[in-house]
């Protein structure tokens, strides 16, 4: 894992009107599996740090990462990085982090990621290197946002194609001419799925919506030592 690293802002991407990718350039990164996560160090002229975790949204890239920021009401972190650091400025980061909630390409059977908001930026990394594998495993993300404009990715997701089956679920308002009302993550949404026997699932988000989920798994017959949680606020 190592020490702090220097990291270069390179490209900043609006995902929504609080959502961002940040591109940075990280020298002599020692790589990491997707889902895992890193510390970001901010430090004022007056010497004043502080610290929070973002996760990665894309596999390894040689000494570039991807990291996914949702601006926080109130945050002291994350309005800045997501729409004042400059381009070409420098933070510190560390990691790559955590062990459990990772998935490794090659691993067998289906796949199912389901998020709650920008819970899918460590999905994201899964799916994308579950792509890069061309693997032939079933794979489905199920996506739960409060709008249509709260979807992180949106051009990506459209165009993953055959093999992956991707499902949009909203809370609050679902788009004109949706067959599924406005609500919360329900047993019916589970319904067409790989049997839950040899299936991984991973599931990230506010802490009521991954303890949610993770019940509806559990009676739907998935393994306990099969499903890997991440949460947040």
């Amino acid at each position: 894992m190592g020490g702090w690293r220097r990291a270069r802002l390179k490209d900043r991407t609006a995902l929504t009107s609080t959502g961002r990718a940040l591109t940075f350039e990280v020298p002599r990164w020692p790589g990491h599996l997707p889902g895992q996560h890193v510390d970001v160090r901010l430090t004022a002229d007056d010497g004043y740090q502080a610290v929070r975790s973002y996760s990665l949204a894309a596999p390894a890239d040689t000494d570039t990462i991807e990291l996914g920021v949702q601006v926080a009401p109130r945050g002291e972190v994350s309005p800045y990085l997501a729409d004042e650091l400059p381009v070409g400025a420098e933070v510190e980061v560390k990691g790559p982090l955590g062990g459990w909630f990772v998935w490794e390409p090659g691993t067998t059977g289906p796949l199912l990621l389901v998020a709650g908001g920008c819970g899918v930026v460590p999905l994201m990394a899964m799916l994308r290197a579950r792509l890069a594998t061309a693997s032939d495993e079933p794979c489905t993300l199920i996506y739960s946002v409060r709008d249509p404009q709260e979807v992180w990715y949106r051009e990506e997701l459209d165009a993953v194609g055959a093999g992956v089956d991707v499902r949009c679920l909203y809370t609050r308002r679902a788009p004109e001419g949706s067959g599924r009302p406005a609500g919360r993550i329900a047993q019916d949404d589970l319904r067409g799925l790989p049997e839950p026997v040899g299936t991984t699932a991973y599931v990230c988000g506010p802490t009521g919506f991954v303890e949610h989920t993770s019940g509806l798994l559990l009676a739907a017959g998935h393994r306990p030592d099969r499903i890997r949680t991440e949460r947040f606020g």
